[in-house]
């Protein structure tokens, strides 16, 4: 598989000798590259293209292609995979530190995400408020986060948010609204604790 390392894209031709431009595009894919791909053609036709773009071809050109509008297709594809390798870099850096918990503040964390408080997350666990006081100060160091609400996002971005979300709030498909209710949520709680009312329960 090519190099994702450095900003890069790769440019294919339609009609190849053996394995066809989109039949190697559905190869990239199936190994997990992200690098852009720019199609060219001699002979283009709607539905190719359309299946091109929708796999996610970042362009589609017709040849003779000028030297110009191919160097600016190019230029954009390079800025495109540059976005997305930053972006995969950071969840990869992400999932690293998740995997750096332990069996039991791993528990700790997903209970936390879920909502629940300390002495709910005790009391689910069989431990005392003051040990799940303690794995979750380790494990707020070891997932370089500050407060509640960065932890919840942090789960977000890499998809545990989802699996551990209370029924009632995850009830049916998963879906934009649904994590923003869970996320909200937090902000809640996060709150009450940053401007406690006499009515407030401590996390």
């Amino acid at each position: 598989m090519p190099s994702e390392s450095v900003p890069s894209c790769i440019l294919l031709d339609v009609q190849m000798p053996g394995l066809d431009g989109p039949a190697l595009q559905s190869k990239l894919s199936e190994v997990g590259s992200t690098l852009p791909i720019i199609f060219l053609t001699g002979h283009p036709d709607i539905p190719t293209t359309v299946r091109a773009i929708k796999a996610g071809a970042i362009d589609f050109l017709t040849k003779l292609v000028s030297s110009d509008e191919l160097l600016r297709a190019i230029e954009r594809a390079i800025a495109h995979h540059e976005v997305t390798f930053g972006r995969k870099r950071k969840l990869d850096m992400v999932r690293d530190r998740i995997a750096t918990l332990t069996p039991r503040e791993r528990e700790v964390f997903e209970l936390v995400i879920r909502g629940d408080t300390n002495k709910q997350a005790a009391r689910a666990l069989g431990c005392a408020e003051r040990t799940v006081k303690a794995h979750r100060h380790r494990m707020m160091e070891k997932t370089e986060v500050q407060s509640l609400v960065e932890l919840v996002s942090l789960a977000e971005r890499v998809g545990v948010f989802e699996s551990v979300a209370p029924r009632s709030l995850m009830a049916g498909p998963v879906n934009k609204a649904s994590t923003e209710n869970l996320r909200n949520l937090h902000i809640a709680r996060y709150e009450s604790v940053v401007w406690p009312s006499s009515r407030s329960e401590p996390i």
